[in-house]
């Protein structure tokens, strides 16, 4: 039992990693219906930045501010150059403007900061903690109240303020938004920066995990089964998918994966989501789509 529950317990912490990658996805679908390709590439973006701004002996503070004021410019070039010009256009459009979009942002991170492994120190040591007989990472825990944190502040963006008002009318029905005075583009530059920021947070706990490197733009890929099971329109859904992934990986790979030699984790999530896309397409919290014809 004891086995069981470090297993279960250290897969939903884990999970919240993956959450965190999933929640900026979200917020861009919610306000646009698209699926941002370029997320990862951002999250690179962000994360490298942040590193390279610590390497040159910026204060720890000063580089976090930075960074998200280098991200917040960034969401207004994208919105202004790429986004503007292709308003109204179909949502296989601008996704595939987002898939361009990924290859120049990480084109030009590594161009200008190059392609080398930086180590990041964001002062968690990646340490076992006792709790009676179970043993619990102390990095894994942070991760995990970062991410309620995060959530936290979202839920208040959204609900408590006009912009969030705003931003879940554009996500309800764009058209409506429009005709009563809502302004489209500066929402979009506000939900594309706070998505900039969340893969910034996400950057910077997968850096940490495993540096800062090319490869950290793949960890979007992991984002994918969290999404088709929580849902694409749902931040509560992005954190209950990543809980369900992290978990059932850990626990197939414990109980599963002795008995066919192991590598279950690499492939066991999309074969999860490809079971939910079969009972339920639109995820646990997401929305069937209607329309009238």
């Amino acid at each position: 039992m004891t086995l069981f529950l470090e297993t279960l317990i250290g897969g939903l912490l884990a999970g919240t990693m993956y959450s965190l990658v999933a929640i900026g996805f979200v917020l861009i679908y919610k306000a646009s219906g698209v699926f941002n390709f370029a997320q990862g590439a951002i999250l690179l973006f962000a994360a490298l930045l942040f590193v390279t701004l610590l390497e040159a002996g910026v204060s720890f503070a000063l580089a976090l501010v930075l960074t998200v004021a280098a991200l917040v410019v960034l969401a207004v070039l994208i919105e202004r150059l790429v986004l503007r010009p292709l308003t109204h256009r179909s949502p296989m459009t601008l996704f595939m403007a987002t898939l361009g979009l990924s290859y120049v942002i990480e084109g030009v991170a590594q161009g200008t900061m190059g392609a080398d492994v930086h180590a990041l120190n964001l002062g968690i040591d990646d340490v076992p903690l006792f709790f009676g007989d179970l043993l619990i990472s102390q990095f894994d825990l942070a991760a995990a109240l970062t991410a309620v944190v995060l959530v936290g502040v979202l839920a208040l963006l959204f609900n408590k303020t006009h912009t969030g008002i705003a931003l879940r009318a554009v996500a309800d029905d764009t058209r409506a938004a429009l005709s009563i005075g809502i302004n489209l583009h500066r929402i979009w530059q506000i939900v594309w920066s706070v998505a900039g920021v969340t893969g910034l947070v996400a950057g910077l706990l997968w850096g940490a995990r495993q540096g800062v490197q090319f490869s950290l733009s793949l960890v979007v890929l992991k984002a994918l089964p969290v999404l088709i099971i929580g849902g694409f329109t749902s931040i509560g859904g992005a954190i209950v998918g990543g809980l369900i992934v992290g978990a059932a990986e850990s626990l197939a790979e414990a109980y599963i994966g002795p008995h066919i030699g192991g590598g279950i984790t690499s492939w066991f999530a999309y074969a999860l989501a490809l079971v939910f896309v079969y009972i339920r397409p639109a995820g646990i919290f997401g929305q069937r789509a209607i329309e009238r014809v």
